[in-house]
């Protein structure tokens, strides 16, 4: 399975405190993590041409997972459409973070996405809500992260398909972290936790979350449909037209 981390790359080049936690940028984090987990892995960023994302990346991509933040309005269009082609015939995403407001998120859910948020270094507990799911393979109840970004609700998102973690702030707000969708034939995972001043991809149990959702959303091999005009299957007589 080949998984493309994909990344704006633009907090790792402004700011230094960023750059120190993350030197090989988020995107290298987590391709490396995936990469020890036994996945072929690739990076693809903003700055690059077509962000990065060409036919071919796509093609050979199973797993796109995305982190985006500060720069969601320069990803253009054609490339968001390319993406969305691609998870409709089956190719999955793992979305992170601030990529709940990506314009392929949204274009995905068909919602604005928009949610509470504060910057406060406060406390978050994702609660594990759904044991039996395959994300949540060899987490314990919850995972505790001493300092995170807060997100609280209302998430404006469609409801999910299966709701994996739900956080815990310690300013007393909750959220849906963990969802899953399916759109045409692929696989949807949204994971909150992430924010670019914390060390957060760094944490095992987070690390073994992502890995799980990546394995989650992979693409199952089968046809896509066929759509539009269509031959009957069955001859059909004149008289019972």
């Amino acid at each position: 399975m080949h998984v493309t981390v994909w990344n704006e790359n633009r907090h790792e080049k402004k700011n230094p405190a960023v750059a120190e936690i993350y030197p090989n940028g988020i995107h290298g984090t987590i391709a490396a993590l995936l990469e020890e987990k036994g996945f072929i892995t690739s990076t693809a960023t903003l700055d690059e041409p077509e962000h990065g994302l060409s036919d071919d990346v796509l093609e050979k991509t199973d797993v796109l997972v995305w982190w985006g933040h500060l720069a969601h309005e320069e990803v253009s269009d054609e490339v968001v459409e390319k993406v969305h082609q691609r998870v409709l015939k089956g190719m999955g995403l793992v979305v992170l973070h601030s990529g709940h407001f990506s314009k392929i998120f949204k274009k995905l859910m068909g919602t604005s996405c928009d949610l509470k948020w504060r910057e406060a270094d406060e406390k978050e507990r994702l609660w594990v809500v759904d044991p039996s799911h395959p994300i949540a393979e060899g987490v314990d109840q919850f995972i505790e992260l001493e300092k995170e970004e807060m997100y609280g609700e209302h998430f404006d998102i469609p409801t999910p398909d299966q709701l994996v973690f739900v956080s815990w702030f310690e300013g007393g707000e909750v959220f849906r972290s963990g969802c899953t969708y399916q759109r045409g034939n692929g696989k949807i995972f949204y994971f909150r936790p992430g924010h670019e001043s914390y060390p957060t991809y760094h944490n095992s149990e987070i690390q073994k979350v992502i890995a799980n959702g990546v394995k989650f959303v992979q693409p199952v091999e089968r046809d896509y449909p066929v759509y539009g005009n269509a031959q009957p299957l069955e001859t059909i007589s004149e008289k019972s037209k």
